[in-house]
């Protein structure tokens, strides 16, 4: 290591200061992006005066997984308040902030290096964990307080606006989801005269396939009847482990690139042309929506003009919906509660959820008579919208890899301005 490298250990210290009087209810975990998350672990009837409190400015980080995740979760408390951890993680704090910043040691706990050599420590362990020695004993850069200060002020402000754009898609993310429960939940789309149809004595016709009321003229309608619906090739052709790579001609969509909150390409994988021209479906077109069916089921996303990659191809564990007339109106609709309900209790599968395209087929729900304009009214209504959130999105990428550039000229301080 260069010489202004040191052992992270000469400037923590651990702490196991533990929830004895039950001060603190607040369970939170680490994600693999290295944030404080709430705990999906079930606690009830569980003595949580055994767990660990993370005071503010404090870190906490799980050792035991680094070598099954090839990253070790580790992060620092933005919060105001104390909260509790499992009593399996560490927590530590920097023993002297005026020789290191916390900011800046988070900042080098955020670089892809960090997680690689962290992995290079691991045991023989099959979960890989990593022993707090080893942990201690990686080395970083610390340069002048000045210039650690100077470095994690110029990373915040990237950081603060990729959180202003997130923010503001939150934003325009929930009013696109209001406006279609306002629809087509509460039936208040705007009749003739544009007044709210329920509100203003629109009649409700009772559905016996839907058991419940719907507007007069609307019908129970399913996913197969307003879109295409095709899966990923399953065939003699699908991709060998080998035959992916971490660069290439056709982005391969895996779990991990359609989350939660949309498409994430922050871990790729790519086959060559050669790969990709056997394959005889599962091919992206522009305005198609994606959605997962194995594993975490019903995440989405939308392969919009903007996403710089031209050649992608879903996996064997989602599908395609595609109708670019009323792709806005489709994927809000997979997004919204109504849906999630819907594919909630139609999942398959104990070990692992699934949902076949039988299943969502079956999925049933009220939707106006062909013919009608409404749906393409929607479409329209929420196009600005959803143009909005992906320009926000395009920004945030950019960001992120800009914040990526200031990670890796951390290793790159000035040797004379050792700490």
């Amino acid at each position: 290591m260069p010489s202004n490298y040191r052992p992270i250990g000469d400037y923590i210290q651990k702490l196991k200061v533990r929830n004895s009087e039950d001060r603190y209810s607040e369970l939170l975990g680490i994600n693999i992006d290295k944030f404080f998350m709430p705990s999906v672990a079930n606690v009830v009837g569980t003595n949580l005066s055994r767990y660990l409190i993370v005071e503010p400015g404090q870190f906490a980080c799980n050792r035991m997984h680094v070598g099954r995740d090839y990253r070790i979760p580790v992060a620092l408390s933005e919060k105001e308040k104390p909260f509790i951890v499992s009593p399996a993680y560490d927590v530590f704090e920097i023993k002297d902030p005026s020789i290191l910043l916390p900011e800046y040691l988070m900042m080098w706990f955020r670089r892809a290096e960090f997680d690689r050599n962290a992995w290079f420590y691991t045991d023989a362990d099959v979960r890989g964990g990593l022993a707090w020695d080893a942990f201690c004993s990686i080395e970083l850069p610390v340069p002048s307080i000045e210039k650690q200060r100077e470095i994690a002020r110029e990373y915040n402000v990237v950081k603060n606006r990729i959180k202003l754009n997130e923010e503001i898609n939150q934003k325009l993310e929930e009013t696109a989801q209001a406006l279609y429960k306002h629809w087509f939940v509460d039936f208040e789309f705007p009749n003739t005269e544009g007044k709210p149809y329920k509100s203003f004595g629109g009649k409700l016709i009772y559905n016996e396939e839907l058991d419940r009321e719907i507007p007069e003229g609307w019908i129970a309608s399913s996913i197969d009847e307003i879109c295409d619906i095709q899966d990923g090739d399953r065939g003699k052709n699908y991709p060998k482990k080998e035959e992916f790579s971490d660069d290439g001609y056709c982005l391969f969509l895996n779990a991990g690139n359609v989350t939660k909150s949309g498409f994430d390409f922050s871990n790729n994988s790519f086959v060559n042309k050669e790969k990709d021209e056997l394959l005889r479906k599962g091919k992206l077109k522009r305005k198609d929506v994606v959605m997962t069916t194995r594993g975490t089921v019903g995440n989405i996303g939308y392969y919009n003009d903007k996403l710089d990659f031209e050649n992608v191809r879903i996996n064997s564990g989602m599908v395609i919906l595609r109708n670019p007339k009323i792709s806005f109106f489709l994927y809000t609709k997979m997004k919204s509660a109504e849906m999630k309900d819907l594919i909630m209790n139609h999942l398959s599968g104990s070990a692992q959820p699934q949902l076949p395209i039988t299943d969502i087929k079956r999925m049933e729900f009220p939707l106006p008579r062909k013919g009608s304009n409404l749906i393409e009214k929607f479409n329209s209504k929420v196009t600005p919208l959803q143009n909005s959130i992906d320009d926000k999105n395009l920004q945030i990428r950019y960001l992120n890899q800009l914040q990526s550039l200031f990670l890796s000229k951390m290793a790159r301080v000035e040797e004379n301005k050792l700490a």
